[in-house]
């Protein structure tokens, strides 16, 4: 029988379902929005809190509904409680949300449910979110200031070109043929953006549109994907991103009893680059034939050659899921020490490069004006 949810407090959202993948999507009114990795974390938090209390799996789940500020996520959590009420396992509760929850979590939650440690994968599981929210920060973080500067660099070269230009059009006529390369090619180019700005503007429309159509086509994302692994300079970052997701998927699920070929197939689900994903399909190859995960994971050129030799010296040990954790870690902190690093250098590079564009539009306004004042004199 069903769970009765007082509705006195939460009044019931009207839903909407449809297909697709991750199983029944939610669409709700008002400001309900799909569920994000922080109501997930908050999900894995309170239960393992309420568990470790004492209290029973569905009436664990029937306060975490009460607690759920987010319409669709407490919607999630109302139908998980329903179905186990119901009878049905956690995990296999958990997989028809599967937009919501990774194959990651809903292997461990499986495995924990046999081998009845439960709380300590629901502690892993939030370290394992938390540290993903923390590489994502950081990687926002450090991408956030050089995109400013370049935002700000551009509006003011647009506020020159549109504004300050057209005021000395007139005089630097008289002198055209004297004027500097720079100043004619900015003249130029503030005539065609105060004249032709429609064009201009549809023109940048229409690139972002066929270069946004381009990139979510499969040929575009697979350049993309081919570029960040092979890039000089981008290869070494992504590819330490790419292995610490994947590795502490593989430590986690590993080192809680789940199988190596499911394991693997979790960690497909974490790395958004088919590349690596390609990488990973081979490795499941390679362990269905018999030669090993080290295996797979030797035919990569963009890896590491000490992550390599690390696997290989884990599956031969016998300690594959702790070796992987250890490399989780140590690249992560690699990882940490490159963002910082680049953070650091980028902002003296913009400097430089704001100064340069600086320097070159005033010394294309400064010049024609010297060489005015010398032909008036």
């Amino acid at each position: 029988m069903a769970l009765e949810f007082d509705t006195t407090a939460v009044a019931p959202p009207t839903e909407k379902k449809r297909k697709g993948k991750g199983g029944i999507q939610l669409q709700l009114p008002g400001q309900s929005r799909k569920p994000k990795a922080s109501d997930r974390m908050f999900f894995t938090e309170q239960l393992a809190l309420l568990l470790e209390s004492g209290e029973s799996l569905v009436e664990a789940l029937k306060t975490i509904v009460t607690q759920t500020e987010n319409q669709n996520m407490r919607v999630v959590v109302e139908r998980i409680a329903n179905d186990i009420s119901e009878g049905q396992s956690f995990a296999h509760a958990l997989k028809q949300h599967d937009a919501v929850f990774s194959s990651t979590y809903i292997n461990l939650i499986a495995a924990s449910e046999q081998g009845g440690f439960m709380f300590d994968v629901l502690q892993q599981l939030l370290d394992m979110d938390k540290k993903r929210e923390e590489l994502r920060t950081t990687l926002v973080s450090a991408a956030t200031y050089p995109l400013f500067l370049i935002t700000f660099s551009i509006a003011v070269v647009v506020f020159v070109l549109v504004v300050v230009f057209p005021k000395f059009g007139t005089m630097f006529t008289s002198i055209y043929d004297q004027l500097p390369g720079t100043t004619k090619a900015l003249m130029a180019a503030s005539d065609v953006l105060r004249q032709y700005w429609v064009l201009v503007c549809a023109g940048i429309v229409a690139s972002f549109l066929i270069l946004r159509t381009w990139l979510q086509g499969e040929a575009g994302l697979t350049r993309v994907d081919h570029w960040k692994l092979h890039l000089p300079g981008l290869r070494d970052l992504f590819a330490q991103i790419y292995l610490v997701q994947s590795m502490q998927v593989l430590s986690l699920s590993l080192s809680n009893g789940v199988s190596v070929m499911e394991s693997l197939d979790a960690c497909r689900d974490v790395v958004r680059n088919s590349i690596f994903r390609n990488l990973i399909s081979s490795v499941e190859d390679k362990v269905q034939s018999g030669a090993g995960v080290a295996a797979g994971f030797a035919e990569a050129d963009f890896l590491p050659e000490l992550a390599k030799h690390m696997i290989a010296t884990g599956e031969q040990t016998g300690n594959l899921g702790k070796v992987m954790a250890r490399m989780a870690q140590y690249y992560e902190a690699q990882l940490a020490k490159k963002l910082a690093a680049l953070s650091k250098l980028a902002e003296p590079v913009m400097l430089l490069v704001m100064g340069v564009i600086v320097g070159v539009l005033v010394s294309s306004l400064i010049l024609p004006i010297f060489k005015l004042s010398r032909a008036v004199s």
